[in-house]
Formats: structure tokens, C-alpha cells, sequence
């Protein structure tokens, strides 16, 4: 049986996630995903929709087809807003929006050029969420919305009141490393760093809002040894002492609230923008709904999977419903199939025991996967978000 704390936790979780747009830029680095997966003009990938930034910068590789899948609607209404935004408005009008986070002209942007190009149900959603694009003042953003922007903004705020937000801002403006560390363990960290705050970040709250559930606090804290607070608190490190900022547009942008022209994501620089608008963008379906139930739709023949991190809960509150996943993916995958993900945890204990159907024979996962831990290791080290605890490539056997 549950405990109170339990349900309680799990209630906030799902009344977020169930209520509200969650993420408003997707925090997973895909230049290391381009890198590895390699993608060509016969792959066909399947992924999680997250803010459809990395639909939109996988499709720069020209894979015949990607599928974006997400249960949350909301999510996949940005996504599709973004779509119709390549489809249908000039670059300067398009980084307004999405680059620089929103416009006073975005009413009419919206009621003449992009509302016509959506589904039914994202009409009804940016109709009466238009204005999260609107700027009504210089500072406004629509990267302050959604739970993960709302959680943005109050850290900002905590930022100036422990007295660090500028020298933090002088971090994200160093022209060295060596500069990076020196301004960050000189006059950011045991400022940054107090009591209450490690207190705040441990809250139900907290975690529900940055779209992180108990199930994998709880693994992440299991597997790594330290409090979700500590390793928040050298995920930040890391970020700011031990890796380049300069092209680090994950952080940067929940700093200013927008991305610049010269460090954004690559569906936002002009050239590829072009590219996504001469017809790679058509490559994009959106599906809605778990991936589970896309993969029973499919008929097969996928080459890449790009399954982020909801593993880590799935495995604890819904295990059967994380074999069938599996038993979904291992039906539906070309032979030398790749996935990919990653894990709040250190080490990832719930995937190779699975046992699935394959082949007229049951067996774990784990027989039917080749892991390149030394490709996945170096990669997670050169990671530019750097909030999870590893990252996991496997490909099916031959």
C-alpha cells in the first residue's frame, strides 16, 4: 500500500503534468543525439515530444520520417505551432516568436497566418493561450510560462536576492574556462548554495514543477549516492566550471529569458530555418498518446528511438507497462535498430530484465541489446544541459 506522502506526491505530479504545459524548450542536448544516431535518408525515428526543438533539429539530417509522440496535448501543441510558424511566417517573424520569445504582433501573426494550419484541439489551446507569445512589457517571455518557465523565473528571483544573479550573468559572458571557475567558486557558489534553497529544491513542488517525479528522485538518489539537492547543485557546477558556455543556449535562455541569434537551436538559425521550410519540416507527424499505444499503431520498420527519461518513472509506478513498451519497440524495430536515452539515476537496473517476445521465443532485453557505454560515457561528459545522471546508447543485434 502507499504511503500518504506517496500518494500525495504522485497526485501533484499528475495534476501538473495532466493540467498544464510542462516544458516550453526541450532539455536534452541534441547535437549529441545528431551525432550519434547519424541519421540518413532511410531512418525512420520515433521520439517524445518534449517542446519538438529536437523533432525540429533532427529533421535538419533528413530522416525519411520522425514521429513525435507525446501524451501531454499541450506539448504537441507547441510543437505544431512551431511547424506552422516554418510553414508560414518569415525568419525575423519566426525568431520573434520562438527565438526571442514573443511579440506584441503575435495576435495578428497568430489570427492570420498560423491558426488555420492547426488541429482542432491546438486551435482551442493557443486560442486561449495566444498570449503566452504576446509581449505586453520588454521582459516578458513566453519562456516564463509553463511549469518548467515558472520555475525558471522564481530562481532568477532567488538569484538576485542571494546577491549572485549578475555575477552569474558575467559567467555566461567569460571568454575562458579558466574565467568561468574563478568567477563561479570566487563569488557564485557559497552564495548560491544555502541551506533553504537545497531545502527548496527537495520539495514536491519543486521537482513536479521541473517535470521530475518522486519515482525518480528516488532512483536518482539511490543510484548516485547523494541528495537530488547535491546533485542539482553539481549538475550547476559542472555547467558553469567545467564546460564551455559560449554556444550553452539550455541555460542562457532561462537566464535572459530568450535565446540570441547567435546561441540558440539549430531549427532557429536563418539557414536551417530555410531548410526546415523547403520541406524537411513535412517529414514531422505528431502523434498524441503514449508511445505504447503509437507502436501498436505502426507497422514497423523504425531505426531510431529517442525515448528520453520517463523510463525512470515508468519503471517504478507502472513496471508491466514498461515491458509492454518494450515488447512494443522490440516488434517494431528495424533489425540494427538504435535507442537512446537517459536517467536521472547513475546506472539504469529495470531495462535488461525485461522479458519480451522475440522471434517466437522469450528473452530479456538485455540479450537483444549491444550497449557502446564508451561512446555514451564520453558523450554524457561533453553534455551541455547536464542534469542527468547518464546516458544510454544500444543498438538491436544484427
Amino acid at each position: 500500500m502507499k504511503s500518504l506522502t506517496t500518494w500525495t506526491t504522485e497526485r501533484l505530479f499528475n495534476y501538473v503534468h495532466g493540467n498544464y504545459l510542462v516544458y516550453n524548450t526541450c532539455w536534452e542536448d541534441p547535437r549529441l543525439d545528431r551525432e550519434v544516431m547519424a541519421m540518413g535518408p532511410d531512418d525512420e525515428v520515433v521520439l517524445i515530444t518534449s517542446a519538438g526543438c529536437n523533432a525540429l533539429d533532427y529533421a535538419l539530417d533528413g530522416p525519411r520520417r520522425i514521429h513525435s509522440v507525446d501524451m501531454n496535448f499541450r506539448q504537441n501543441a507547441l510543437l505544431e505551432l512551431k511547424i506552422a510558424g516554418i510553414r508560414h511566417l518569415d525568419f525575423d517573424q519566426f525568431f520573434s516568436v520562438f527565438g526571442e520569445g514573443g511579440t506584441p504582433l503575435f495576435s495578428d501573426l497568430y489570427r492570420s497566418k498560423l491558426r488555420a494550419s492547426l488541429s482542432p484541439v491546438s486551435q482551442a489551446y493557443w486560442d486561449r493561450h495566444f498570449y503566452f507569445f504576446a509581449r505586453t512589457k520588454p521582459t516578458s517571455s513566453f519562456y516564463h510560462r509553463g511549469t518548467t518557465g515558472f520555475f525558471a523565473r522564481g530562481m532568477v528571483r532567488y538569484f538576485k536576492m542571494a546577491g549572485v544573479y549578475e555575477d552569474i550573468l558575467r559567467v555566461f559572458s567569460a571568454g575562458s574556462l579558466e574565467e568561468q571557475r574563478e568567477i563561479y567558486h570566487g563569488r557564485v557558489r557559497a552564495k548560491l548554495w544555502r541551506p533553504a534553497i537545497k531545502r527548496a529544491l527537495q520539495t514536491d513542488l519543486a521537482l513536479s514543477l521541473l517535470g521530475v517525479p518522486a519515482a525518480q528522485k528516488q532512483h536518482l538518489e539511490r543510484t548516485c549516492g547523494q541528495s537530488m539537492a547535491d546533485f542539482m547543485e553539481d549538475s550547476v557546477e559542472a555547467v558553469c566550471a567545467r564546460l564551455p558556455v559560449a554556444d550553452n543556449y539550455f541555460w542562457r535562455l532561462y537566464l535572459f529569458g530568450r535565446y540570441s541569434r547567435d546561441c540558440c537551436p539549430s531549427y532557429l538559425q536563418e539557414e536551417n530555418f530555410k531548410r526546415l521550410k523547403g520541406g524537411l519540416v513535412d517529414r514531422i507527424e505528431i502523434h498524441t498518446g503514449s508511445l505504447t499505444q503509437f507502436l501498436h499503431q505502426h507497422p514497423g520498420g523504425l531505426s531510431r528511438f529517442v525515448l528520453l527519461d520517463h523510463m525512470d518513472w515508468l519503471s517504478h509506478r507502472h513496471p508491466e507497462a514498461l515491458a509492454e513498451e518494450w515488447q512494443a519497440i522490440v516488434t517494431c524495430a528495424r533489425k540494427e535498430a538504435q535507442v537512446l536515452w537517459r536517467s536521472g539515476g547513475f546506472r539504469v537496473d529495470y531495462v535488461d530484465p525485461l522479458v519480451v517476445q522475440h522471434q517466437g521465443s522469450r528473452c530479456r532485453v538485455g540479450e537483444l541489446l549491444n550497449y557502446n557505454t564508451h561512446l555514451a560515457d564520453a558523450c554524457h561528459q561533453r553534455d551541455r544541459v547536464h542534469t542527468y545522471g547518464s546516458f544510454y546508447i544500444a543498438r538491436f543485434n544484427s
